[in-house]
């Protein structure tokens, strides 16, 4: 059974940084895309950068291209989110997920973890 546990949330003022990190267990993960996830109140959940754990490619929505950086960590099987020049606009629960990269929805998701960007 796959888990995804995040942690690093926190309140933090404009222009300041944050470090999400998710522990994945339950699978090899070889196979698979992590991604991060944030909804904000009253919109849409979005996905915000996603790497493909075998290969290391990455994907960023144009909201935070630039700001943040998503990695991964083999040996201790975890997922990092960057995040720097936080906007109060990037105020959200931010969301752990993994999905089998010959599936099509994520299948996997964590409890998440509130980040508050303070203007």
């Amino acid at each position: 059974q796959v888990q995804l546990v995040e942690s690093g949330g926190g309140l933090v003022q404009t222009g300041g940084s944050l470090r999400l990190s998710c522990a994945a267990s339950g699978s090899t993960f070889r196979a698979y895309l992590m991604g991060w996830f944030r909804q904000a109140p009253g919109k849409e959940r979005e996905l915000v950068a996603s790497i493909n754990w075998s290969w290391g490619v990455t994907y960023y929505a144009d909201s935070v291209k630039g700001r943040f950086i998503i990695s991964r960590d083999n040996a201790k099987n975890t997922v990092s989110l960057q995040m720097n020049s936080l906007k109060p606009e990037d105020t959200a629960v931010y969301y752990c997920a993994a999905r089998s990269t010959a599936a099509t929805l994520w299948d996997y998701w964590g409890q998440g973890t509130q980040v508050t960007v303070s203007s």
